[in-house]
């Protein structure tokens, strides 16, 4: 299959996977030829990228951090936790935050369990979902990215509990947000994006105060946007004034945040969000927890149409351990004609390095 931009989708192109709606029911099924209705529907619906057949790549597979369907069911039961608590006051009403903390700490050891006995790297999650609300998905893939981050540290399993539970949360304090603040398309006002960067403290407020959600957690909340140099905020505190487990979120929360499509850009991919990271490691971020982080995730996920130093043009067939930055490719093209399928293992010729894919080609 090929991970194809839907900018460069023609009718005719067939689903590999399905793609969901917002309420998780399948919209398009697998194996359905697209027409340029359903092409438009989904270039309107935030769907960056979408998984197709074709004879040369039909081997080639993406195996997601956890299934599809139980993802869309992770979405929906946020998406239910966070509504419930939306319209409540949640300052005299502790037991709904508890319910909400032990719903979600169910789905934070469902997830780690999933992450623990898939051996993939995580795999591009801006895919297959038609979303009705950018927060539900952020939560969702935050706590994955940081329950893998977490695993990868060989962090305590009651560590990692509570960690996973603080990224679930981290932006629960959004729901205090006007959503015609959250979701403007446009570039914030000053105003604004005060309002915004509050969340953070209407979070640890939230949190805070529930009795049985660890204090630790509301300061997941409260710190997740603190950076080393003291440029973050709500406090603009320093270094270890920051708690190691905001530190990790911190940097799955940027990581997610340019991968995923938004109103206003459309996303990255994950070698783009990469290089996101490493320009504010040593400064913004733990330098060691970017390069632990790096070992978690494909850079250049399987489907995904690359273009080489030498000429040569292919997509990528499967991942080498340890070295995400170097996959192997099957290559289709060599400067510019088609020629017979074959894999080329990247470990194996160093001199050759991946310089182009699909989304810069499209946004020229």
């Amino acid at each position: 299959m090929r991970l194809v931009p839907t900018k460069l989708i023609r009718p005719g192109i067939e689903l590999a996977k399905p793609i969901y709606d917002a309420h998780g029911r399948i919209l398009l099924q697998k194996n359905m030829q697209l027409t340029d209705s359903m092409i438009d529907r989904l270039k309107n619906s935030g769907i960056t990228y979408v998984f197709t057949r074709d004879e040369d790549t039909e081997d080639i597979m993406v195996h997601p951090p956890i299934p599809d369907q139980q993802r869309v069911e992770a979405i929906q039961k946020i998406k239910e936790t966070f509504r419930s608590l939306k319209f409540e006051d949640l300052t005299k009403n502790n037991y709904l935050l508890d319910k909400a903390a032990f719903k979600l700490d169910q789905l934070v050891k469902e997830i780690a369990k999933e992450l623990s006995e898939n051996e993939e790297v995580i795999h591009y999650l801006s895919d297959l979902l038609i979303i009705d609300d950018y927060v539900y998905t952020h939560s969702l893939n935050v706590s994955m990215y940081t329950l893998a981050l977490a695993q990868e540290l060989n962090l305590k399993n009651k560590d990692m509990e509570q960690l996973g539970l603080g990224a679930v949360l981290h932006d629960i304090g959004k729901i205090v947000i006007p959503e015609e603040v959250l979701n403007k398309p446009g570039k914030l006002t000053n105003m604004e994006f005060k309002i915004v960067q509050a969340h953070t403290e209407y979070g640890f407020d939230l949190l805070r105060k529930a009795h049985n959600i660890p204090l630790l957690v509301a300061h997941c909340a409260y710190q997740h946007h603190e950076r080393l140099d003291g440029t973050g905020y709500p406090r603009g505190i320093k270094e270890d004034d920051i708690h190691p487990f905001a530190r990790i979120i911190g940097v799955a929360d940027v990581f997610d945040a340019v991968t995923s499509n938004r109103t206003y850009r459309d996303a990255m991919l994950p070698h783009e969000g990469l290089e996101i990271l490493y320009g504010g490691a040593g400064t913004q971020f733990d330098i060691h927890l970017v390069e632990a982080f790096k070992k978690t995730i494909a850079l250049y996920p399987n489907g995904l149409t690359v273009y080489l130093s030498d000429g040569r043009e292919g997509v990528v067939a499967r991942q080498n351990s340890q070295m995400f930055d170097r996959p192997v490719v099957r290559v289709l093209k060599e400067n510019g004609s088609r020629v017979k399928p074959y894999d080329l293992d990247l470990t194996k010729v160093l001199d050759v390095l991946i310089v182009n894919t699909d989304q810069f080609i499209t946004s020229r």
